[in-house]
């Protein structure tokens, strides 16, 4: 049995002692402070005394309540410290092996064939989109010759159509897609390079009216011409500015009378701009471009002599000049093309009527045809003229044409550097057509002559020095001709309408169809007579915004 610990710190007279003063008591009925004060001075008696035991007494009976709460918690804390060691439980499980089952093949699915939609059918709508139309402002913008950085303007009365206009018949080939297709047809491949250093030279060299020199209203018809025949109008990006404003002088140029300012002594430029207005409206379907169209081809019609031909400043007479003759056939037929034909009066009376001026020009020598420049010839250089415009008026088959196309090739070949005859380049731009619209041998025979040493006979200006800038405002080379002819017919013109005859005769794999592919007869008849000739979709027309 163990002793009882009061018996051990405690003898018997101290403990007698205790009682005697009932301390007990006394300490019980203490405060704290007082407690804690007491038992400190105890602790500091001897240890024989009664009051230093007392003190041991009271620190034990403090203590142990104490000692209870504090040793499990210290405890636990240590049980916790201890967990965080111990290793972790490894779980066991028991994974049993199943073998699947075979699977049933599947049977090749098949996908049912689905027959695309077929497109409806286009619908051929009449309508008048002259109505709502502005006018083509007066005043004329252009970019700088400088800098001819021909970033396209805002479009307004010039081009309001934003579909395209689909060109049947003899302009069919003007689209991008179609022109690439007419080049590998009919041999132009390699050519476009040139074409496409020429536009830039003329945009390059353009006035800030918009005309080019020398004749303005002549040579601004030219180039209008040449950017129309690569199918460029007011919309196109790169071009589209330099043809806008060409056209908008060109336009403003005319006179109330119908006639042009500043047209040259035997006014040339009177057809020539019929010709390029004509062609313009068949492309862009504009109404200010349709009423000046019409005006000048009035004028035609009502200049035309009691024989069929055409002299000099439009006024009857009996002299017919195969070379005015050309450009005002060529007018009255860009005009037919462009549906103008119920607009003017006569002017059906008129082409057919041609037909027989050009003939009382024909001539033959040794079985040969040619045509004269006042008369009949078979040598002239003007033969060219008179084949082309027989077959743009459905005489490709007569005997005219026959027995001139031979002779074109014998007396005028292609030989830039010894030319035959004092206009050489003039006279190759109508014999290149006239081949082309004959087709076949001698087409190709023709085409393997001109086009290479043409396209090495351009004058190029790298795009480093040339100071042209596309619409992107990248550098580009430009390019342009000088007719190796000793007094070529260009009226003082030289180089701009050298450059523009010569572009011409290099897009002519796709300005105008070849009358081969137009036969039988009511096929050209159709081409010439109404405005059936253009299908015109119209998808957007937005409200123009004003040229500043």
């Amino acid at each position: 049995m163990i002793d009882d610990p009061l018996e051990t710190i405690m003898d018997d007279e101290a403990f007698e002692t205790f009682h005697q003063h009932d301390l007990m008591k006394i300490f019980d009925e203490l405060s704290f402070r007082e407690k804690w004060k007491r038992v400190s001075e105890g602790l500091k008696q001897p240890k024989e005394s009664g009051e230093h035991k007392w003190a041991k007494l009271q620190m034990l009976r403090l203590l142990s309540p104490a000692a209870a709460v504090i040793v499990p918690i210290l405890i636990l804390g240590l049980i916790t410290i201890l967990a965080q060691f111990a290793p972790e439980p490894v779980a066991t499980v028991q994974v049993k092996v199943v073998e699947p089952e075979p699977m049933e093949e599947l049977e090749e699915i098949v996908e049912p064939e689905i027959e695309p939609p077929e497109p409806p059918e286009p619908t051929e709508v009449q309508m008048d989109i002259s109505a709502d139309m502005p006018s083509l402002p007066t005043e004329t913008v252009s970019p700088p010759a400088e800098t001819a950085s021909v970033q396209p303007a805002e479009l307004d009365s010039v081009a309001m159509i934003k579909s395209p206009v689909i060109m049947r018949g003899m302009l069919g080939s003007r689209s991008p897609g179609a022109r690439g297709a007419a080049l590998g047809k009919y041999g132009g491949g390699g050519t476009q390079d040139a074409v496409l250093r020429a536009l830039r030279w003329l945009a390059k060299n353009q006035n800030s009216d918009g005309s080019w020199n020398r004749t303005k209203p002549a040579m601004t018809s030219l180039a209008i011409l040449a950017y129309l025949a690569h199918g460029d109008t007011p919309e196109s990006e790169e071009f589209g500015s330099t043809v806008e404003s060409a056209l908008r002088y060109l336009v403003d140029a005319q006179e109330p009378s119908g006639r042009f300012k500043g047209r040259d002594g035997h006014d040339y430029t009177h057809p020539i701009a019929a010709y390029a207005l004509a062609e313009a409206y068949g492309m862009t379907k504009n109404p200010t471009v349709k009423d000046a169209a019409v005006k000048a081809l009035e004028i035609v019609v009502k200049g035309q002599n009691p024989s069929g031909g055409f002299n000099y400043n439009l006024k009857p007479s009996g002299r017919d000049d195969s070379s005015y003759m050309g450009w005002c056939v060529q007018a009255l037929k860009a005009g037919k093309i462009a549906g103008l034909m119920d607009y003017v009066d006569g002017m059906e009376a008129c082409l057919k009527k041609s037909i027989d001026g050009f003939k009382k020009n024909y001539g033959e020598k040794d079985g040969y045809g040619g045509f004269g420049y006042t008369g009949p010839s078979a040598s002239h250089g003007l033969s060219g003229v008179g084949v082309l415009c027989l077959q743009f008026l459905g005489e490709a088959k007569s005997k005219e044409v026959r027995n001139t196309l031979p002779n074109l090739q014998q007396k005028f070949p292609f030989d830039w550097e010894n030319p035959k005859g004092g206009s050489p380049v003039y006279y190759w731009y109508y014999i290149t057509q006239a081949f082309f619209q004959e087709g076949g041998a001698m087409w190709d025979t023709w085409n393997a002559q001109f086009k290479n040493p043409l396209m090495k006979a351009q004058n190029i200006v790298a795009k480093d020095a040339s100071g042209y800038v596309n619409h992107k405002g990248e550098p580009k080379a430009i390019g342009s001709w000088v007719s190796p002819g000793k007094s070529e017919h260009n009226g003082g013109n030289g180089e701009v309408m050298d450059t523009i005859l010569c572009t011409l005769m290099l897009e002519v794999y796709y300005r105008y169809l070849p009358t081969f592919q137009q036969i039988p007869e009511e096929e050209i008849q159709q081409e010439l007579g109404n405005d059936d000739d253009l299908e015109i979709e119209i998808v957007e027309r937005t409200t123009p915004k004003p040229l500043a």
